[in-house]
């Protein structure tokens, strides 16, 4: 019997930008450091299988295939590691930190946002960019592809929307209905909306048809925050990945704690049991069978800990009960 949550080995030793599951695998898992390492692990082996070693802090990374990860650093640098031949590429360069990184399935590629204020599409076999697509003046703090559709959330609080199918300009820009700077974006599974996060305890669920009837169903709510003494603490919410099976998600927040809701019913399924640490980054595995779970100190709290705890990568299989509908 596998335990319903375990603790992986050889973890990061800085903080944990990303922990992404391999395409369509619940084993095979790669994790970003700002200790400037990449790490691959076989999950349910608990194994480091291989460890890439850079001299920048990595803020994010992806997998283009089960063998091939690429990662985005502090020194502008996008690189191309093979996790078989443990060969690494450098395939290009933004002017600014690479901030994230998806894999564009539908053009085989992968996008890039940096604080450059601009995304770059790139061809890995041909090692080369496609394009690089202006975002409004706005640095890119985290982004979202699913199939065609990407969702782009930058430093000005703007959410811009594109298709693969046209690059020449986005099809649709927001602003965000949150009032503070935004953490986290992901488009729903079902692409008919997304849901984002920002430093002030709040998420925010919101759909993209104009349809008054369908704008009606947007809405916002509070979370990660907590009353002590009529104090209340109000944490940033820094990580979002989505159920695709059931298309509920999870939040995880400078609380040390992890939700999972139903957001077309706006309600908590479950939460876990806090984590000695903030949550810096959560994935699920493409089937929802396994959560990634990257605790790492974010430095945000009012006073800092006498002891800061050592970063750690937990892995969880939620039961439908947690991650279902009701």
């Amino acid at each position: 019997m596998r335990p319903p949550e375990f603790k992986l080995n050889n973890p990061p030793e800085d903080l944990i930008s990303a922990v992404k599951f391999g395409p369509k695998s619940n084993q095979y898992m790669a994790a970003s450091s700002w200790d400037g390492t990449l790490r691959f692990y076989d999950v349910p082996a608990n194994q480091l299988r291989q460890k890439f070693v850079q001299d920048a802090p990595l803020l994010d990374c992806a997998f283009m295939d089960i063998v091939h990860v690429v990662s985005g650093s502090l020194d502008n640098q996008l690189r191309l590691f093979d996790v078989n031949t443990q060969a690494e590429s450098i395939i290009g360069a933004h002017e600014e930190p690479i901030k994230c990184l998806e894999h564009a399935e539908y053009v085989n590629g992968i996008l890039t946002g940096s604080w450059d204020n601009t995304v770059k599409l790139w061809d890995m076999r041909e090692k080369r960019c496609l394009g690089t697509f202006e975002q409004n003046n706005g640095k890119v703090y985290s982004m979202s592809v699913i199939d065609e559709k990407i969702v782009v959330a930058t430093s000005d609080r703007k959410v811009l929307i594109w298709d693969l199918r046209k690059m020449d300009s986005y099809i649709m820009k927001r602003e965000s209905s949150l009032k503070y700077q935004t953490r986290c974006i992901r488009l729903f599974p079902n692409k008919e909306g997304y849901v984002m996060s920002s430093i002030e305890g709040r998420v925010a669920v919101e759909y993209l048809d104009h349809d008054p009837e369908v704008q009606r169903r947007k809405f916002a709510f509070k979370c990660h925050r907590n009353r002590e003494q009529n104090i209340e603490q109000i944490y940033p919410v820094n990580a979002l990945s989505f159920h695709n099976v059931y298309q509920t998600f999870a939040t995880g927040g400078s609380d040390g704690i992890v939700n999972i809701w139903d957001g077309f019913n706006k309600k908590r399924l479950c939460q876990f049991q806090e984590y000695d640490t903030s949550i810096s980054t959560l994935n699920f595995s493409s089937d929802g069978s396994a959560l990634a779970i990257g605790c790492s100190y974010l430095d945000q709290l009012p006073e800092t800990p006498a002891t800061v705890p050592h970063p750690a990568i937990y892995i969880r299989y939620p039961t439908d009960q947690e991650t279902k509908q009701k």
